[in-house]
């Protein structure tokens, strides 16, 4: 009988990274997993509820941490500050992940129902962001509008922070550069169209 080892859904998790890294995440199996870990199927399954969940699992803690951070800005700060403010709060999670992250994004780049999976973890994002914003008085469409922006800001912030090198900006920067940015594009304004005749 195998000896008891602490962590096991750290070393499931591990393992699991490993082999989607080896063989892609369509090809790798729970029961590989599971050996790959030393564990069985059935302590797999006392984890995770599939083998996408290894990628997803901090999604609720994050969209959480989200909304904390929503509800402790600054009660004069408008719409888009306070998404931003609540963004600069998560960004210290990802701190020590960079290489976490970098490989885990390569692994949902590859699948495309890893893709949709991501696309609907950053709607959900969005629509907690949403109905926190709703809770501070603030209407539609600005609520919407805010919280679409700051998840196009973290997505786009967060794929350029994984790119880069160890060495560089921090995801906090990367999204404090990009809101400047966005501020700068509103701020120039939309060009009026053309009447057609």
């Amino acid at each position: 009988m195998s000896r008891w080892k602490p962590d096991a859904r750290g070393r499931l998790a591990r393992a699991a990274m490993e082999l989607y890294g080896e063989h892609g995440f369509e090809q790798t199996t729970v029961a590989e997993i599971a050996a790959r870990a030393g564990l069985t199927e059935r302590t797999f399954f006392r984890h995770f509820a599939d083998k996408r969940e290894v990628l997803f699992e901090g999604a609720a803690a994050l969209e959480a941490r989200l909304v904390d951070g929503v509800v402790a800005a600054p009660a004069d700060a408008a719409p888009i500050e306070v998404v931003a403010a609540a963004l600069r709060s998560i960004a210290p999670i990802f701190a020590e992940r960079r290489p976490f992250a970098r490989q885990r994004q390569a692994i949902v780049a590859a699948n495309p129902e890893l893709r949709e999976r991501e696309l609907i973890k950053l709607a959900a994002l969005a629509a907690a962001v949403t109905a926190a914003l709703h809770e501070r008085g603030v209407d539609e469409p600005q609520a919407s509008l805010a919280a679409e922006a700051g998840i196009a800001v973290f997505r786009i912030g967060f794929d350029r922070w994984v790119a880069a090198c160890d060495d560089g900006a921090e995801l906090g920067e990367v999204m404090d550069e990009l809101f400047g940015s966005l501020s700068a594009l509103v701020a120039a304004g939309v060009a009026p169209r053309k009447a057609r005749r």
